[in-house]
């Protein structure tokens, strides 16, 4: 199936954590140069950013973030920074790729259109209510395999698209450290519906979703303690990730992961070991993972931001006590919704 991807439905948001941004704008320009790209650079980032012509870019610094929300409970550092991006951006969809990402090869050598295949994902129904054995049956050269119910094969609405990377793969600080050296070279040519009730850990740094009706939930709420400026050492998009997989499977809406690919660099090869003293994703994730399997949304919850608003009730209630770390998120959730409303949901 194929789709028309519009200029001015798509906006690229950026994450700066470096200054120089010149080789990634330039090997990302036959994709990129065409939209809309949005900066947001860290704002513990103190050097000048290096962005090359060409582009129809807006940076945000600091100064935007803290001018536009003025005092906030919610933390822009580090890769948080490109929430602010969604929550400027004035486009129907956003498409976001981590600065230390390059666009990746297929098996035959040609180079991936990671906007493209993103909005494919988006823009062709997801099946979360009976998993297909051939995958995304939209895609070509599939369809539905037999006994799939006619009743379903219209499919739902993709509201978000979880792409995948090559080379340095996306490990906890642990396991980065035992194995350090190992890359990620397998391609799978495959594009799959998230099930219904099935939960994943979302990772921002090859994502792509629908800013209209996802931007509430769309939000950096669990910031553990240490958190730094790598991915291996951040829980923010997981959080993010399983708050919009809750809400979407409660409201009916789909979710896609495989293609498209990226290549990651090894720009984040850092102090791993470190950060082993202090870091406390793994337990979280012990309390994390069940709740969210568990929890169910009431039917009263018929938009994205009153399921937000509920479901941060439900973390203040459940997880709250087990850890503060909880409450703050769920402060965090209850104030995105507000700067949602008043930053986020103005149109273009």
């Amino acid at each position: 199936m194929t789709v028309e991807v519009h200029d001015s439905e798509v906006d690229i948001v950026i994450a700066a954590l470096q200054p120089n941004l010149t080789p990634f704008f330039q090997a990302w320009q036959p994709f990129f140069s065409r939209f809309h790209v949005i900066v947001v650079k860290d704002p513990e980032l103190a050097a000048e950013l290096q962005i090359p012509s060409g582009f129809d870019v807006k940076v945000y610094t600091k100064s935007d973030i803290d001018g536009l929300l003025g005092a906030t409970s919610i933390n822009f550092s580090g890769h948080s920074c490109r929430y602010f991006g969604y929550l400027v951006s004035r486009k129907k969809y956003v498409i976001s790729i981590d600065d230390n990402c390059l666009p990746a090869k297929d098996p035959a050598g040609m180079t991936v259109d990671a906007v493209t295949q993103h909005m494919v994902n988006l823009k062709t129904p997801a099946t979360p209510f009976f998993f297909n054995t051939l995958y995304d049956p939209y895609r070509k050269g599939a369809d539905f395999v037999r006994g799939y119910p006619f009743s379903l094969r219209e499919g739902v609405e993709c509201m978000l698209s979880c792409g995948l990377w090559l080379h340095n793969a996306d490990y906890d600080p642990m396991t980065h450290v035992v194995k350090r050296n190992q890359r990620n070279t397998n391609y799978v040519d495959a594009v799959m519906t998230v099930p219904l009730g099935a939960m994943l850990p979302v990772s921002g740094i090859n994502v792509a979703f629908n800013r209209e009706v996802l931007g509430p939930v769309m939000f950096p709420g669990l910031r553990i303690r240490k958190e730094g400026n790598h991915r291996w050492d951040t829980l923010e998009d997981i959080w993010n990730g399983l708050c919009a997989k809750v809400v979407c499977d409660s409201l009916g809406y789909g979710m896609k992961t495989g293609l498209p690919y990226v290549m990651r660099s090894d720009a984040e090869a850092g102090k791993a070991l470190e950060s082993l003293k202090d870091w406390e994703g793994v337990k979280l994730m012990d309390d994390v993972l069940p709740f969210f399997q568990s929890v169910k949304l009431s039917r009263n919850g018929v938009s994205v931001d009153g399921c937000v608003k509920e479901l941060a009730g439900i973390v203040r209630e459940k997880l709250a006590p087990k850890n503060p770390i909880f409450a703050k998120a769920a402060d965090a959730m209850e104030e995105w919704t507000k700067l949602w409303k008043s930053h986020g949901a103005q149109s273009a």
